[in-house]
């Protein structure tokens, strides 16, 4: 089990601190190891194989100058779901880093926005040897349930080079 997942499942499964808590204290870690994540205070709410929800609260520190949640800041959202179900999802013998990003803004983001990121099991055991790409469907979502952004981040998805003797 990858280590963003067993922390997931550790910290949401805590009964002295409760999935909510735990859950949070989960979302301030993730932010840590990208720096760059925590602008937009994801509040991650799923991670499992395939699939990884956070919300992006609407606040000022994520607004454009219409008042609504920037479409970058989406990015950034898009971008953290896709690295949570990468590392939730990815064989141990394979490693990943993202390639692009395509998306199109579809409605403006009045709102908390809900990020999520889904891929097929089928997409990680279809990779060739040498290496190959993974297309992640990511999309976020109003409250009131309008997807205001859509589209796909690739993944070059390559073998884990063995690790030789230390020396």
């Amino acid at each position: 089990m990858s280590q963003v997942l067993s922390m997931w499942r550790s910290a949401t499964q805590l009964p002295v601190v409760g999935p909510v808590l735990g859950a949070r204290v989960f979302s301030l870690l993730f932010a840590q190891k990208a720096p760059y994540f925590a602008t937009i205070r994801p509040r991650f709410t799923e991670i499992r194989p395939n699939r990884a929800e956070l919300v992006i609260p609407k606040r000022r520190g994520v607004h454009n100058h219409l008042g609504t949640v920037h479409a970058i800041a989406l990015c950034n959202g898009l971008e953290a779901a896709m690295g949570a179900l990468a590392e939730a999802t990815i064989p141990a013998d394979k490693r990943w880093i993202p390639k692009g990003m395509e998306v199109g803004y579809t409605a403006k983001a009045t709102s908390d926005i809900t990020c999520v990121a889904e891929t097929d099991p089928e997409q990680w055991t279809d990779i060739p040897d040498g290496g190959g790409d993974l297309p992640v469907r990511v999309r976020g979502v109003r409250d009131d349930g309008t997807v205001v952004i859509e589209g796909t981040i690739r993944l070059w998805v390559t073998p884990r080079p063995a690790k030789g003797p230390k020396g």
